[in-house]
């Protein structure tokens, strides 16, 4: 029985040195999915994301976890003669660097930022801090709460009569991975001539993107755009209860108002108490939907019915009305979903003993595909075989062990 041949990824033969830890280690983890040589270069100790929460009964981090498959790890002590002059031939083999400072004090053990680039010219280093290197902030601390904040997200985040609710899942701290991987991969293209730069990526600036037109509302029209949460954004267009939980509905408002003809056809071919209200034509009047008159009115008329059904009979009739509504889906229900199931995006991640499903890549490369090869490395696991191939013998990696400067 002949074993699979494993397609090479398409990012195989680059090499990518990890410093970071929560911020940047899912930028890493990209480029191991894709194929490159990722190498986490962590403290000694190992790097403190090992301990973030949750963890499991045996004591790892699920989230460490998720953003280190597939990268080898290697324990070097910047603060010894020996651990630097590991790093430095690492930072000669590899293609691209990536930093966030929570893990080592680059500039301390002689590898400032600025310097890489002369010392490894074709280094590229990508560095993905809460408020980047320059400005009055650059060397401050911050969690990924703070950058929500800074940012401008968590004033739009939450319920309108409540406080500012921050999402899930370190998102501010994503966005600057998503982006610094983008970045770094253009730089590694134009530097296909065997040049370097210097990435610098703020986790804020990242943030601020994703207000979208948020600032330009309050510069064109002095309106500051507010979190309205489950609320009707305007009548039609927000979050109603169902049988078995809440939809998403877009029946009118920007991009929606072309739906509402269908909308009102749904409703009065359902035999909807009222629904004959909803052909009025003060309902294509901006100030009537935005008013708490027209937001009541919709509820009113709407909630009777959608209370009685569930999020997949609300949905199936929408998808026949040509009716934008979506299911507020559970942890559990996305996990089930068969859209997603279909397109095989959770994919086993081995944790401590055990396997669990993980989300995969969003994304589908026919011929060099994101691949899952291996879970999580423990601290030091492969650092002999890391050294071993940058030329140092045994006896070598030996005497650096002694020295202090590796794990």
């Amino acid at each position: 029985m002949t074993t699979p041949t494993v397609p090479a990824g398409a990012l195989e033969g680059l090499r990518v040195l990890d410093l970071g830890g929560e911020i940047a280690n899912y930028c890493g983890r990209l480029f191991a999915q894709l194929g490159a040589d990722v190498i986490l270069v962590e403290p000694p100790g190992g790097s403190s994301y090992r301990r973030a929460h949750p963890v499991t009964a045996a004591g790892s981090s699920l989230r460490f976890a998720y953003d280190n498959v597939d990268k080898r790890s290697i324990g070097v002590d910047l603060a010894t003669n020996a651990g630097r002059d590991v790093l430095t031939r690492l930072a000669g083999s590899a293609d691209l660097l990536l930093d966030d400072r929570t893990q080592h004090d680059l500039g301390a053990g002689g590898f400032a930022h600025g310097s890489l680039g002369t010392m490894f010219p074709s280094l590229t280093t990508t560095v993905i801090t809460p408020f980047g290197l320059t400005g009055p902030y650059a060397h401050f601390a911050a969690t990924d709460a703070t950058c929500m904040a800074f940012g401008g997200m968590l004033w739009l985040g939450g319920y309108a009569d409540g406080p500012p609710v921050q999402p899930a899942g370190n998102q501010s701290f994503r966005a600057g991975s998503l982006f610094g991987a983008v970045a770094s991969m253009a730089a590694l293209l134009a530097g296909a001539d065997g040049e370097g730069e210097l990435i610098d990526v703020s986790v804020q600036e990242c943030v601020s993107l994703g207000l979208e037109n948020a600032i330009q509302f309050y510069d064109l029209e002095g309106h500051v755009r507010r979190r309205h949460g489950g609320a009707q954004k305007q009548a039609g267009f927000g979050v109603f209860p169902c049988a078995d939980g809440f939809v998403f509905l877009i029946a009118a408002g920007i991009g929606g108002n072309r739906f509402w003809p269908n909308f009102v056809e749904w409703m009065a071919a359902e035999s909807v108490a009222d629904a004959h209200v909803l052909d009025e034509e003060r309902w294509g009047d901006r100030g009537f939907v935005e008013s708490t008159e027209g937001k009541d009115l919709f509820w009113s008329v709407f909630t009777p019915y959608s209370s009685e059904r569930t999020k997949e009979e609300l949905l199936q009739a929408a998808i026949r009305w040509n009716v934008p509504l979506s299911p507020v889906m559970t942890m559990s229900e996305v996990h089930r979903s068969e859209q997603l199931r279909a397109r095989e995006f959770f994919a086993p991640m081995a944790v401590d003993s055990t396997e669990a499903d993980a989300p995969g890549a969003p994304y589908r490369l026919d011929e060099t595909p994101w691949l899952h090869r291996r879970p999580a490395p423990s601290l030091g696991q492969h650092t002999d075989d890391i050294l071993a191939e940058l030329g140092l013998s045994a006896a070598a990696i030996d005497a650096l062990r002694r020295d202090g400067g590796i794990a």
